[in-house]
């Protein structure tokens, strides 16, 4: 019977789309890896060793931090040399209220959450005037200047000797599996919302923006509003991920948020793919490796580290390694085919 003759009969998906019948099934795989990607994650604290899930657990740590400052660096298209300073401060304050003042937990983290959000939206004012470099250069000040300010208060923050937390306590299974779970829960959290922002009218803003300001503004945008918003989001996950970093380490020092970490934190967005998901989970692994690498070229590096890591990542695959393994995914996809 021949096409003419089939009348209102609908043709067979594969002579009329091709094209949409490979896609189906590359979207059930995708759903099927997120699966089996949360599986995996939730199956881990029951088959690694201690130290072994203390990494993993710190990798979900900077996975939080990563997203957010991939809100201003890959979804905005600015440049913030600070986000390490809002990951101090999420810890330090975390690390107070617990050891000075005794609060629960999981109180430390509603109050971090405001309290980053609050100094995001002050650290994203500049944004009304300045972007760029002079924006990078306001927010590089903002990470110089921490360190010696917690130095500052020795009674409050412990000065230079940093500050002992006590462990949290499971209710059930042991602490370091308990701890990762609460954390990967966060995760999972940090996750959605930062896919439900970036599907949302603001998140488009912010990509209009990223590439034509001009046209957006033309559009009835506010690029100053936006990024204001912007950035206090993404410290609000800085934030949020130092408390967490508290909860895993048990320990904070001044030392330990100097500007070698922001610019750690600002490789691991760039290395691991801007405005992706995957990428601040790529990423993350990197801002674990680059320290070992720094110890072993020079322990007080792992900045020179980090940029040397930018330079070759933009000069060899400008989209990370998101877009490494989504180039090599479609090359299996287009032999198969």
């Amino acid at each position: 019977m021949n096409t003419i003759a089939a009348g209102h009969r609908r043709l067979p998906v594969g002579q009329v789309a091709g094209d949409r019948r490979q896609m189906w099934p590359a979207g059930g795989l995708r759903r099927a890896g997120l699966g089996a990607l949360t599986a995996a994650a939730v199956a881990l604290p029951f088959v690694l060793p201690p130290y072994l899930l203390f990494q993993a657990t710190l990798v979900l740590v900077y996975a939080i931090a990563l997203l957010g400052l991939d809100l201003v660096v890959g979804h905005s298209g600015q440049i913030s040399l600070g986000h390490g300073a809002f990951f101090g401060v999420g810890a330090y304050t975390a690390a107070v209220l617990i050891a000075r003042l005794g609060l629960p937990y999981p109180l430390t983290l509603p109050v971090v959450a405001l309290l980053t959000f609050a100094l995001g939206w002050a650290a994203g004012l500049p944004a009304l005037r300045l972007r760029g470099l002079y924006l990078a250069m306001v927010t590089f000040a903002v990470a110089v200047v921490l360190p010696p300010l917690l130095k500052r208060f020795p009674s409050i923050t412990g000065g230079a000797m940093g500050l002992s937390v006590p462990a949290p306590r499971a209710p059930v299974l042991d602490d370091d599996q308990w701890l990762y779970l609460l954390v990967l829960a966060v995760a999972v959290v940090a996750f959605a919302g930062i896919r439900n922002l970036t599907a949302s009218r603001g998140g488009r803003a912010l990509t209009a923006i990223r590439e034509h300001r001009a046209a957006a503004e033309v559009l009835g945008m506010r690029p100053a509003t936006h990024m204001t918003h912007a950035f206090a989001w993404s410290a609000m996950y800085a934030g949020t991920a130092g408390a967490l970093y508290t909860w895993t380490t048990g320990f904070v020092s001044p030392d330990s948020f100097t500007l070698s970490l922001s610019i750690t934190l600002l490789a691991g967005v760039v290395i691991g793919g801007p405005a992706t998901l995957a990428g601040p989970l790529l990423g993350a692994f990197v801002v674990m490796g680059v320290p070992v690498v720094a110890q072993e070229l020079n322990p007080a590096a792992p900045g020179i580290v980090s940029g040397l890591l930018i330079v070759l990542v933009i000069r060899a695959a400008p989209t990370g390694l998101t877009g490494l393994l989504r180039k090599a995914a479609w090359g299996v996809a287009g032999r198969r085919s």
